[in-house]
């Protein structure tokens, strides 16, 4: 079995189809091929042009193309022609959405998930000596509404409370002294923020190439509402990953001093990782993507990526009245 790999690309020039060859033609008029038969999918960086030839060739080797600006936003994807289609799942994923009570139930199991594996990370630093029994209790009475909850907004809601206490709890995990004492989005304010909001995107990004795996659409999703132009299903999933591919490797990051307030461009409006950091942190996240874990029902050992991609495969068997799903919880 053939192991494949995410290219990440920072330099800026130009992407070109040459033969059978992916290349990458740099502005220093040196280039780069690239494996495509290895290929998993690419992560742009830089500024960098292409062209249908190229893109179409992409599409034709299963490969979607994430792009992210100067400053490690995420601005969009390429994504291929899907492969694996099937009509009938189209259909039932489709229907649940329309169905209010199964809508409903799928939107709680993402958000149950979530919580759940929030508190684990809690857990994990409780026992090392972190006083966070109030915040840990804050939560699971939090968690307790969950399935009581009537409307995607009161759901919403309980989700911004729980995210709340649970980010106003990282100062007692943090062993450094860095500033951060709730989630600023666009743009971020600060170091933490500002990892955030990069290992989010690059969250989405790896479920979104997982997704297009398997049979399910992108668009069609239940916790977030399903919009134009926007792979809300990724969101979904990613919801119940990021406390262990985005939070752990923050607290890992900063605990161990791989990053600092060094590593990011601050003015009075936007706080950014600076390029190199971006390497940094980005080399990280696909570390940590490639970390295995024994899988309690396979009996097998599996990457954290390919836990991504069964938990696609759990909502598959539910929406197909196969096996009722059930959110990945971390054990670890």
């Amino acid at each position: 079995m053939i192991n494949l790999e995410s290219y990440y690309l920072f330099s800026n020039g130009k992407l070109l189809r040459k033969d059978n060859v992916v290349r990458l033609q740099r502005q220093d008029g040196k280039y780069k091929d690239l494996k495509i038969e290895v290929m998993r999918d690419l992560y742009l960086f830089g500024e960098v042009e292409t062209n249908t030839k190229c893109l179409n060739y992409l599409s034709q080797m299963k490969i979607p193309v994430h792009f992210f600006n100067y400053y490690g936003y995420y601005t969009g994807s390429f994504y291929p022609r899907e492969q694996n289609v099937s009509g009938t799942l189209l259909i039932e994923q489709v229907s649940a959405y329309q169905n209010s009570l199964k809508r409903m139930e799928l939107a709680q199991k993402f958000v149950f998930g979530a919580v759940e594996n929030c508190l684990r990370n809690l857990k994990y630093y409780q026992r090392r000596g972190r006083n966070l029994t109030d915040e840990i209790n804050q939560i699971t009475a939090l968690e307790k509404v969950i399935f009581r909850t009537a409307s995607i907004q009161e759901l919403m809601g309980i989700e911004g409370d729980f995210h709340r206490i649970y980010y106003a709890a990282w100062f007692k995990i943090f062993n450094k002294d860095v500033e951060f004492d709730k989630r600023v989005r666009r743009p971020p304010d600060n170091l933490v923020n500002a990892l955030i909001s990069f290992l989010n995107m690059m969250t989405y990004s790896v479920c979104l190439s997982e997704i297009y795996i398997t049979q399910l659409n992108p668009t069609v999703s239940y916790l977030h509402t399903a919009l134009e132009r926007r792979f809300s299903l990724s969101l979904d999933i990613s919801e119940i990953f990021k406390p262990l591919l985005v939070d752990r490797i923050i607290f890992n990051l900063i605990n161990k001093g791989i990053v600092s307030e060094e590593d990011v461009e601050k003015n009075s409006n936007y706080c950014y990782l600076k390029p190199t950091s971006l390497r940094k942190v980005t080399q990280a996240f696909d570390e940590y993507l490639q970390k295995t874990v024994m899988h309690r029902q396979l009996h097998r050992k599996v990457s954290y990526r390919h836990l991504i991609r069964l938990e696609c495969y759990k909502l598959v068997k539910d929406l197909l009245a196969e096996q009722e799903y059930q959110p990945f919880k971390l054990w670890w």
